[in-house]
């Protein structure tokens, strides 16, 4: 498989700030009365918890905290994260994210550079899989490979440079993918999350910083998105596309870690039997790759 050229030189993102602006926009969304704290309905100057609250529910010192989100985690233990994290009611992909930021290990460095490569029998699965749209994604939304009926559904990549391929620039800087997704911002806040995962494993990823930074001028969607600091893994659900061809198609999905590589995943599409987005996909499947390039005049 191709493997992305070499980028420009780009800082690598400062994790210690991401855990702080982190740990500031979770408390920032709780309210005393959300975690049994009394309300005495005193000027907040700022919304959301105060740090002593916090401290108080998360059994530490508001002195220890405050180090912890000014950006001072090297020595904090797990068990003290934990606490947090129940504090402020994160989530299983923030509570992983926490940890990412607070506790970062330093082989993550060396795999955020290694290159992205899809095993030859993944290619093949993939082609195998007929009448199936799918595709490997790998870390920073790369694109890493596809089969003809994601070709049809999504665009032939094959005529994109290797370096285009990647989901965020898609969704965000090419106007015929805000067309494709009836639900366009939801796809977009899916893929912010999933960059800021991949924030936390990789901060030393040169890539990500210069491509959230490309990204960050190009688009004030993407802006906007970035600064909420939300995280979340890849999953399954549905999701309403508007094909230029065959018009409607709602799709479920489901996403799939590669065992021997978790930064790889493999996403597969199908629509419900009988229904009349199976039978749009059977009429792409018919048209395989030109099926985006027929309907595009």
């Amino acid at each position: 498989m191709e493997e992305l050229p070499p980028t420009s030189p780009s800082a690598p993102l400062d994790r210690r700030a991401e855990l702080s602006e982190f740990l500031r926009s979770r408390r920032a969304r709780l309210l005393p009365g959300d975690v049994g704290l009394p309300d005495f309905g005193r000027h907040r100057r700022v919304p959301g918890l105060r740090r002593e609250e916090l401290a108080q529910l998360a059994g530490v010192s508001v002195a220890y905290y405050t180090r912890l989100e000014q950006g001072n985690g090297r020595n904090v233990s797990a068990e003290v994260l934990d606490a947090i994290a129940r504090a402020l009611r994160l989530t299983d992909a923030e509570h992983a994210h926490l940890m990412h930021l607070a506790k970062g290990k330093q082989h993550k460095k060396r795999t955020s550079a290694r290159p992205q490569q899809v095993r030859p029998a993944l290619g093949q699965l993939l082609e195998a899989m007929d009448g199936v749209p799918a595709y490997i994604s790998g870390r920073r939304s790369d694109i890493l490979a596809w089969n003809g009926m994601a070709a049809a559904v999504f665009g032939d990549w094959s005529e994109l440079p290797v370096a285009e391929r990647n989901w965020a620039r898609l969704v965000f800087l090419r106007p015929e993918y805000r067309d494709l997704f009836v639900e366009w911002e939801q796809k977009a806040i899916d893929i912010v999350c999933l960059l800021r995962m991949d924030a936390g494993c990789f901060p030393d990823d040169t890539r990500l910083s210069a491509l959230v930074g490309e990204l960050s001028v190009k688009s004030e969607e993407f802006r906007r998105l970035w600064a909420t600091h939300d995280v979340k893994e890849k999953s399954h659900g549905l999701k309403h596309l508007h094909h230029p061809l065959v018009g409607e198609l709602s799709l479920s999905y489901e996403s799939f870690r590669m065992p021997d590589d978790p930064d790889q995943s493999l996403v597969t599409y199908h629509a419900e039997p009988g229904s009349a987005s199976a039978q749009a996909l059977r009429l792409l499947a018919s048209w395989g790759t030109d099926a985006t390039r027929v309907a595009a005049p």
